[in-house]
């Protein structure tokens, strides 16, 4: 009976031209733009037709029928799982940061024109070249929903998603798939000539947002009386969860990097300190329900993206860089991350551009902007975005063309393509180690007893 199906599945494949995974997610992308407040409900169907569809026709990659479906989800269960760790994580670390009344007092710090908008760009640019750009994103947000009275302007919060993903482009620490290049042996030096795309993005995206939102509501020009004062236990708790993160990824990425597929430690990391300071000052849990929903729709988005049939890419070159750009702001950009790093011969600077700012083009194509739309539902339109946010698209071109023309192509190797020349990581101090591998320990000891 299997090899009935797969037969019939082969012979659909041939009339339509493609296979059929692509048309189910192009018509699952196509009813989140059509469909944009049930994104969820698109998502997940979509989702559930490709794994029935594999199911009973293509199979999977690791194999037929519920074996190869479980063999799949194992293997993306970590990236999967932190992405939804995240997400509803940040959404805690927002409300705490809001709660601070930090964004409040923020109007003592910027210009009182269209130049605060574009400050407040360039803090969220700053911010994700070392921390995620996720939270990056949402701190902006949250500051920009105070400082113009929650009047935000669809081209700005895509200049907000622009800034964290052009930040994050050219850092190791700053963007999932720079972090990924990291842990194939790419070097931190390789990725940084992204930076001057970013910076020529900026000009470009940061100018017409700022303007946009200048024109749409100015900006709040002084602290408005009886504002409470800032919460300096709130603001505490804030640095603390941001520097977790920042420790946990730099640690684990330096010292740890062939641990990193274990379990979903940066989220693991995140969830840690929120309920650590959730002791002092707890922040509002009844904000997960909602949370979760936007986690569940990329979740699902990114789960049906890795069950494409992609098994490699066109030749690496700076024009094919190009194209995963534009690609990258439909499907998700860890997969294709993954296949130029096992493919090889990439620039990994000018790659990083492309596939971290690339996704800043739709609403959905990032991680960034899912978050942010969580704060903002009416960013969650396709058409809004692409209409008031086609700065995006244009300083995308813009600046990849300038990064190509000052910088060219200049491949570097990863891990895999040097072998012999591999160098064992940098080994982490003796107490870090010591914690590490006993926690490690009381994993393994928990998991045996749960199997037997």
């Amino acid at each position: 009976m299997q090899s009935i199906l797969a037969e019939a599945g082969g012979l659909l494949r041939v009339i339509v031209g493609a296979p059929i995974e692509f048309y189910i997610f192009g018509a699952t992308l196509l009813g989140v733009a059509v469909f944009h407040h049930r994104t969820l409900t698109v998502a997940v169907a979509g989702l559930t037709t490709t794994i029935l569809y594999k199911l009973a026709f293509a199979g999977f990659a690791h194999g037929p029928g519920f074996a190869g479906l479980s063999a799949h989800f194992g293997h993306e269960s970590v990236i999967l799982a932190n992405l939804m760790l995240l997400l509803l994580g940040f959404a805690l670390l927002a409300n705490q940061f809001e709660r601070s009344n930090i964004p409040e007092h923020m109007p003592r710090l910027l210009p009182d024109d269209w130049k605060g908008g574009l400050v407040l760009l360039a803090m969220v640019f700053m911010l994700s070249t070392f921390l995620d750009n996720i939270a990056a994103a949402i701190i902006g947000g949250v500051v920009a929903r105070h400082v113009y009275h929650g009047r935000v302007s669809i081209g700005y919060l895509a200049g907000i998603v622009a800034a964290s993903n052009a930040g994050g482009a050219g850092s190791v620490i700053g963007d999932t798939t720079t972090t990924m290049m990291w842990i194939s042996g790419v070097s931190p030096v390789a990725v940084l000539p992204a930076f001057i795309a970013s910076f020529v993005a900026f000009t470009v995206f940061g100018l017409v947002a700022a303007l946009q939102q200048h024109r749409f509501a100015p900006i709040q020009a002084h602290v408005a009386d009886g504002t409470p004062p800032i919460d300096r236990v709130r603001t505490v708790i804030v640095i603390v969860i941001l520097a977790t993160l920042l420790a946990v990824n730099f640690a684990g990425n330096a010292w740890y990097p062939e641990s990193q597929d274990a379990a979903p430690w940066l989220g693991l990391g995140l969830w840690m300190a929120i309920i650590l300071t959730s002791v002092i000052r707890a922040p509002q849990w009844s904000l997960l329900p909602g949370a979760a929903k936007g986690a569940l729709f990329l979740v699902s988005l990114v789960a049906t993206a890795s069950l494409m049939p992609v098994e490699s890419l066109p030749g690496a070159a700076w024009q094919t860089a190009f194209g995963l750009g534009f690609l990258s702001s439909v499907f998700d950009n860890i997969p294709l991350t993954a296949l130029a790093l096992k493919q090889g011969g990439y620039d990994w600077g000018v790659l990083a551009f492309a596939v971290g700012f690339g996704g800043s083009m739709v609403w959905f194509g990032s991680s960034a902007g899912v978050a942010l739309s969580n704060l903002y539902p009416e960013a969650r339109s396709v058409f809004s975005w692409l209409r008031h946010g086609w700065h995006v698209a244009f300083a995308y071109v813009v600046a990849f063309l300038v990064l190509v023309a000052v910088w060219g192509w200049h491949p570097t190797t990863t891990r895999a393509e040097r072998p012999a020349e591999a160098q064992p990581h940098a080994p982490p101090p003796e107490w870090l180690d010591n914690i590490v591998r006993n926690a490690g320990d009381v994993i393994a000891k928990a998991r045996e007893r749960v199997a037997g």
